[in-house]
C-alpha cells in the first residue's frame, strides 16, 4: 500500500489503527456486516477514494434540508468515510477536528437512511473489535448476535464476495 500517495491523494493523514486493518485485512467483510474500505479497492463500492468523495457530496446535499450532526457543528470539523454496514446504507465515518492528530479521530455512526447518528469516543479498530465481540455500546449491529450469533469471527475478502456475485 502507498500510503503517502493515497494520503496526498486525499489531502489528509490516516489513523495508524486503519492502515493497520487494511495492511491485514485489505478490503472485504467482517462477519457478514462491516466493509471495510481500502485505497485504490478494485471495488468502487470498497474503495475509500471513492467513496470519500460520494460520501462528501452526498452529505452535503444532505446537510441543505437537514441540520448537521453534533459532533459536525464545531467550524472544520469533518467526516471520512473508513467502512460501510452490509444492505443497510449506514457508513462509519471518522470524525476529524481541525487541529487533531489522526489516530484521535473518533468514529461516528450514520444509520444512513435516517438522520441518526451515534458518537463513539474510540477509534476505528477498537470500534470494530468492540462491534464484532458484541461489547460495543450503540443502538446498531444488535443483529450480529441476535441473528448471525457468530461463535468464531470471519472476514471475506472483496474478492471472494464480489466476484462471486459476477461469475
Amino acid at each position: 500500500m502507498d500510503w503517502a500517495q493515497s494520503e496526498r491523494d486525499l489531502g489528509t493523514a490516516l489513523p495508524a489503527d486503519y492502515k493497520q486493518l487494511v495492511e491485514t485485512y485489505g478490503d472485504g467483510i467482517f462477519d457478514e456486516t462491516i466493509w471495510l474500505l481500502t485505497p485504490d479497492s478494485a471495488y468502487h463500492d470498497c474503495d475509500l477514494h471513492a467513496q470519500t468523495t460520494e460520501r462528501k457530496e452526498i452529505l452535503a446535499d444532505l446537510w441543505e434540508f437537514e441540520d448537521k450532526p453534533a459532533a459536525l457543528q464545531e467550524a472544520g470539523a469533518r467526516v471520512l468515510p473508513w467502512a460501510f454496514e452490509e444492505g443497510t446504507g449506514a457508513f462509519l465515518y471518522w470524525l476529524a477536528r481541525p487541529g487533531q492528530s489522526p489516530d484521535d479521530w473518533t468514529v461516528l455512526y450514520n444509520e444512513g437512511r435516517g438522520p441518526l447518528w451515534e458518537h463513539h469516543d474510540t477509534g476505528c479498530l477498537a470500534f470494530l473489535l468492540a462491534v464484532l465481540t458484541g461489547t460495543a455500546q450503540t443502538e446498531y449491529f444488535s443483529h450480529l448476535y441476535e441473528v448471525l450469533e457468530p461463535t468464531e469471527h470471519r472476514f471475506a475478502t472483496a474478492d471472494q464476495i464480489l466476484e462471486a456475485t459476477v461469475q
